[in-house]
């Protein structure tokens, strides 16, 4: 038998090491299908519901494995669905492959059934490569080319692969004028910068006597050194949301994340300082770096497109974060005074007491804080977790304590909805032996969860330690937007856009095999946890939550409060109880101690 086209892109894609591909099955790409059969699905072929929960597992696979994420679709409208996860990769600068469809080339430009400009299509999310493969001899470079620059650049690329090409037997590229021959592997590398810069930037570390580092993803594979650098600068560290499991919370100096979403003492850690090192991490919200011109600045990164565009920083490092602080380190002097550093880890642990007390106040039914405050010394220390984007993020960001050697992701850059149940599905392929943890709101339950539910019931059995935990906060509001509107325009929630259903999510899960569990008081929520946890496959456990629980950012002041509640009062449906639960959480911050009030 010969080999076609398509059995050899999963050949090369087998000896390039993938072991899962993500996708729905198409016309536009029935010759691979055939092929995967002939090949007795190895990479394996994992069925989603929809093409754009292909991406976003892709995408998951990629950040918890540190390997390519590979997600296949049919021409036209698959094609088209794959779009916002390959977005998500590309604004998270994670390596995934895209092999996509198209109509057979006899009918190209005609018009024909499910044709579209594919290339126009992709020119922007796969702009680091992309690339038809319209002959059987240009296969390899291409397909090995799309491989090698996703790793590179960590970027998504996609190659195009036309019905009828798939089809044709594979022949390759021979010793001739304007053949491409290809090659496997790509050899370990790394950057590192010259002397010169590594002591230019010592120099700007040892004047600073109040120094804040910033840390996000690009930090993760050097934990050790940032620990070292930061107890000789007697810094304070704060993390980027994508940075979030790069360091442990447990250590007293970690402020926790930044911004919106972030911690009081990450924000004065950056108002206070008079230097900020950033490492790994284009972390792009500049109101919560320090004021222009009061802090001296370092960046460390290992992309040079990326660097001194967030911050005037007087030196930017181009290498990786390890290697660099290996260099850098020994150019530091070692005698300092604690003082900021005390400060630093006093304000940490006013926080954490913070914390604490507004997890305790009484909601109707649930406070939402309290359910992810609760999760925390519950998780396994080698626990997964993916968060959507919504309020659920904030409680995420602020609540859960990472250590051991816990992960946790989620959309960064793109902030998009609907991912968290797919990263976890994701994450489940890349560690089946791991336990996941899915934190979604109702919103992004509904509008992708539920159906991937179903893919959680069908490979289940694929997986080692088969826990899958989807945590859903019912609040039957699109709660961040919500408060987003009251708190930015001025403007009460509008129900006919923000109301949502009163979905049955557990009853959902039990309906397919799964374990469900709907959770209506407070007192209820830790055993409602510890079910899920315990379950023996995938698991909803679903907490009907209290939309009035502001979501108060760290920099909130008494006047910018006052102003809100003002807004609210003009016409909010349930004005009096949100004035209420955001007093109650502000005046937490000014009580001393453990005392409650």
């Amino acid at each position: 038998m010969s080999t076609k086209v398509s059995d050899h892109v999963l050949q090369r894609l087998r000896e390039w090491g993938v072991e899962h591909v993500f996708g729905y099955p198409g016309d536009g790409i029935n010759g691979l299908l055939a092929a995967w059969g002939r090949a007795d699905d190895r990479p394996r072929f994992i069925q989603s519901r929809h093409e754009e929960m292909s991406a976003f597992q892709a995408v998951g696979y990629a950040k918890f494995s540190g390997r390519l994420g590979v997600c296949a679709a049919t021409s036209g409208p698959g094609a088209i669905h794959l779009l916002n996860g390959l977005y998500d990769a590309k604004l998270d600068h994670v390596p995934v492959l895209a092999i996509v469809g198209q109509t057979h080339r006899t009918a190209m430009g005609g018009s024909y059934q499910q044709e579209v400009d594919l290339h126009s299509l992709f020119k922007d999310v796969a702009s680091d490569f992309l690339e038809t493969v319209t002959v059987p001899e240009q296969l390899p470079n291409v397909l090995d080319r799309a491989i090698r620059t996703a790793y590179a650049r960590r970027a998504p690329t996609a190659v195009i692969i036309p019905g009828d090409v798939q089809e044709l037997d594979y022949s390759p590229p021979t010793h001739e004028f304007k053949m491409v021959p290809s090659s496997l592997n790509r050899s370990a590398w790394t950057a590192i910068p010259s002397e010169d810069a590594l002591r230019r930037a010592a120099e700007v570390l040892n004047a600073g006597d109040k120094v804040a580092i910033l840390i996000g993803q690009g930090a993760a594979g050097a934990r050790t050194e940032v620990e070292r650098i930061a107890e000789l600068l007697g810094a304070g560290v704060a993390k980027a949301l994508l940075g979030k499991d790069a360091l442990s919370d447990e250590l007293p100096y970690v402020t926790g994340s930044i911004g919106l979403l972030g911690t009081r003492p990450s924000y004065e850690l950056m108002r206070d300082c008079d230097t900020l090192l950033t490492i790994g991490s284009s972390f792009p919200y500049t109101q919560f770096l320090p004021e222009f011109g009061k802090a001296r600045g370092v960046q460390i990164d290992i992309d040079p497109h990326m660097v001194g565009m967030r911050y005037p920083y007087e030196v930017n490092l181009i290498g990786d974060a390890k290697e660099t602080l290996q260099r850098l380190i020994p150019l530091l002097d070692t005698d300092r005074g604690r003082e900021w550093y005390e400060t630093v880890c006093d304000n940490v642990q006013h926080w954490r007491q913070v914390m604490e007390r507004r997890a305790e106040l009484s909601a109707d039914p649930i406070n939402p804080e309290y359910v992810a405050h609760a999760l925390d010394p519950l998780l396994p220390e080698n626990a997964i977790v993916t968060s959507d984007s919504g309020s659920a993020a904030n409680w995420y960001a602020r609540h859960l304590t990472m250590r051991g050697s816990m992960r946790s992701s989620l959309s960064g850059t793109l902030a998009t909805m609907g991912c968290g149940v797919p990263y976890a599905i994701g994450a489940k392929f890349a560690h089946p032996d791991r336990p996941a943890i899915a934190l979604v709101g109702d919103g992004a339950m509904q509008m992708n969860g539920l159906a991937e539910l179903i893919t959680a019931a069908k490979y289940q059995g694929r997986w080692q330690d088969p826990r899958l935990v989807v945590a859903v906060w019912n609040n039957q509001d699109l709660n961040q937007v919500t408060w987003e509107m009251r708190a930015m325009e001025g403007a009460p929630s509008f129900l006919p856009s923000q109301a949502l259903p009163d979905v049955q999510y557990a009853a959902f899960a039990r309906s397919l095999g799964l374990t469900g569990v709907r959770v209506e008081k407070p007192e209820d929520v830790e055993a409602g946890w510890r079910a899920g946890l315990e379950a023996d496959g995938p698991a909803v456990i679903e907490f009907l939550t209290d939309p009035a629980v502001p979501p108060i950012p760290p920099h909130a002041t008494w006047e910018q409060m006052e102003a809100t509640a003002a807004s609210i009062l003009k016409g909010d449906a349930d004005r009096g109880s949100m004035v209420k639960q955001g007093f109650k959480a502000k005046v937490q911050e000014f009580l001393p101690g453990r005392e409650k009030k």
